[in-house]
């Protein structure tokens, strides 16, 4: 929990989950077992309880969670929102935030039940567990099925090393890493140690250390859970074994009441930690909120929690009627409803959403692989007309499509972009996005060059990535390029990277417009790109070129501190960098302005005339 409020207290925080999974393990395999050993076990009565335990508290929060989308989330966050819930109340949760992106990324902190991932894992186990355990019964001696287990424990944890390196994403979010680290709990109920007083203490104190010491040498930087995984774990395997009730440390009155709330103030919490976020509450807020976590952990536990549903039934079939259970499908259907009625058809919401979407006019992200001819020659402009400009590079040239469509009036342009694809002319290395594509547009854009085929380039990219990624050698091939682009073609255009923020700019923009507690501003995390575009822009000064022009931020912009919001009132920026459909637009404006226009526009008055010469002629 400390973790998710200030990551820099406790660097390897989320590690908690893992301590989590085998103290959940040890107490699962108990219950199995005991029941297996009196042939007394049943696994409906098994899946209702835990039902019983496990469904109610999460329900309480999903439905304070929605009425509160209700009135502070735009449309289309309160559909990820629904979304969401209904993954969670269904326990495949983790499968959904394992397909959105990475656990550590920017947008984790606007996913208001990214924590219930575990729960889902957890769940999921309870659903296979007793199932193979019950099975393996058939065939063996219970001696047997304890010795199956400390192997299967042995193989999970060699598989989830693998996996870690090879899948990472997966590995973070998916049962077959996880299961292992429960299975050691159950090793823990099975093989209990046999100490003296003394041994106990040392081994409850060994535990401790390396819970402790995980949660500050680990740090998200590590692959996870991978072998790391074992400091933690082996922790709590430990103190699971000191059996110390008696201890200082876990056996006081506090300990005790805060584990016996955790599974509430784990609900709790992150929610808490997303509204802080939301709201972009300052720091004091992370120590209300740590309090109010225990305060409505305890509620939740005392009020919801404790409450007495049945868990056993005569028939099989009245198992169906256990209520929390409805309750969760319940949720569920209204989930659905959510994400069909989500108020995202309103037609001032669209028109809004539209001028800060991201412009996909022609460019091509890693969801589309299109190798066809109408995306490597995909036209802006008047299409009806031979195109004479060319825009290429990477996300971050695509948004210049309504840019460079709002300069041509009587010509048309290529618009040649696919995401981390900077321009280049390398055919074999540095190939970003999708390499098959990325080659074909590098490939047909030089061919095309050679044949003068352009008058005008217009060269965009995410220059931080390039040079984080390939270095002084990225920023020679992004110049190697230019030079190619001068000598073919008559004007080429050079872009800064625009500003960088810490947060989507349109979501707080949508966000702030619901309600005023939300602040429209956003903190920059520029200092990278401002970098790289000092690095190129004293590069661009010592070639000294005759047709090359680069576009700074002052020009984009229109002024020397650039402003977040264009004069109509919408972001310029899309997401945390990219142009939006308004803010490139507003930079053209912008460039009309400059001094920098004015080549463009006498070539195009030239190529005006020429062409009406060569009509002429025909005729």
């Amino acid at each position: 929990m400390l973790f998710h409020f200030n990551t820099d207290w406790m660097p390897g925080g989320f590690a908690g989950v893992d301590v989590f999974f085998v103290i959940s393990g040890f107490l699962m395999t108990g219950i199995i077992f005991r029941g297996i050993e009196k042939d007394n076990f049943s696994i409906l009565k098994f899946y209702v309880a835990r039902a019983n335990r496990i469904i109610p508290a999460l329900a309480v929060l999903s439905l304070v969670l929605l009425v509160f989308g209700w009135f502070y989330l735009t449309p289309l966050d309160y559909k990820v929102l629904g979304e969401h819930v209904g993954s969670s109340m269904g326990f495949l949760s983790n499968f959904v935030y394992w397909k959105e992106s990475g656990y550590f990324d920017a947008t984790s902190h606007e996913k208001w039940l990214l924590h219930t991932w575990s729960l889902s894992v957890e769940w999921q186990f309870y659903i296979l567990y007793p199932l193979v355990l019950v099975a393996l019964r058939k065939f063996m001696s219970v001696e047997a099925m304890k010795k199956a287990l400390l192997l299967g424990t042995v193989l999970g944890f060699i598989y989830c090393v693998v996996a870690t390196y090879k899948w990472p994403d997966s590995a973070y979010y998916l049962l077959p890493t996880r299961a292992w680290e429960m299975m050691l709990g159950g090793v823990a109920y099975l093989y209990p140690f046999s100490l003296d007083d003394k041994r106990k203490r040392f081994l409850e104190w060994l535990g401790l250390a390396l819970v402790t010491v995980s949660y500050f040498l680990i740090s998200k930087e590590n692959p996870w859970p991978g072998y790391l995984a074992l400091m933690p774990v082996m922790g709590a395997f430990f103190i699971i074994q000191a059996q110390r009730s008696d201890s200082a440390i876990t056996g006081n009155l506090i300990f005790q009441k805060l584990g016996q709330w955790s599974y509430s103030i784990y609900l709790w919490h992150w929610p808490l930690v997303a509204a802080i976020y939301y709201f972009s509450l300052d720091d004091k807020w992370i120590y209300i909120g740590i309090l109010l976590s225990i305060l409505l952990g305890y509620l939740s536990n005392r009020y919801i929690e404790n409450i007495k549903f049945k868990s056993a039934f005569l028939k099989a079939s009245d198992y169906f009627k256990c209520k929390p259970l409805f309750i969760a499908w319940s949720i569920i259907l209204l989930c659905s409803s959510i994400l069909h009625f989500d108020g995202s058809n309103d037609n001032s919401f669209l028109s809004e959403y539209k001028k800060m979407a991201y412009p996909r006019y022609c460019h091509v992200d890693g969801s589309n692989k299109h190798l066809q001819d109408e995306y490597i020659n995909c036209k802006i402009g008047n299409r009806n007309k031979q195109p004479i400009a060319l825009i290429w590079g990477d996300s971050y040239a695509g948004v210049l499509d309504p840019f460079v469509d709002s300069l041509l009036v009587n010509d048309s342009a290529v618009s040649r972009t696919t995401s981390h694809c900077f321009p280049s002319l390398s055919l074999d290395s540095m190939l970003g996005g999708i390499p098959e594509y990325c080659k074909r547009i590098r490939k047909e854009s030089i061919i095309e060059l050679k044949k003068n085929k352009y008058d005008v380039i217009f060269l965009a990219g995410r220059w931080e990535s390039t040079y984080e990624q390939h270095g002084e050698s990225g920023l020679k091939s992004i110049f190697d390029t230019v030079d190619f682009a001068s000598k073919n073609s008559k004007l080429v255009y050079i872009f800064e990277q625009p500003v960088s923020y810490s947060r989507n700019m349109s979501n707080q923009f949508m966000r702030h417009n619901i309600s005023n507690l939300i602040s429209k501003t956003v903190a920059r995390d520029d200092d990278k790109a401002i970098d790289i575009n000092n690095k190129i822009k004293e590069i661009y000064k010592q070639k000294n070129y005759n047709n090359v022009f680069y576009i700074s931020r002052d020009i984009l912009y229109g002024s020397k501190s650039p402003s977040d919001y264009t004069d109509e009132g919408f972001p310029y920026t899309h997401d945390t960098g990219h142009l939006s459909t308004a803010g490139s637009l507003a930079a053209a404006k912008n460039f009309k302005k400059s001094s920098l226009y004015l080549p463009f526009a006498e070539l195009m008055d030239t190529s005006v005339v020429l062409k009406q010469a060569s009509n002429h002629v025909a005729n």
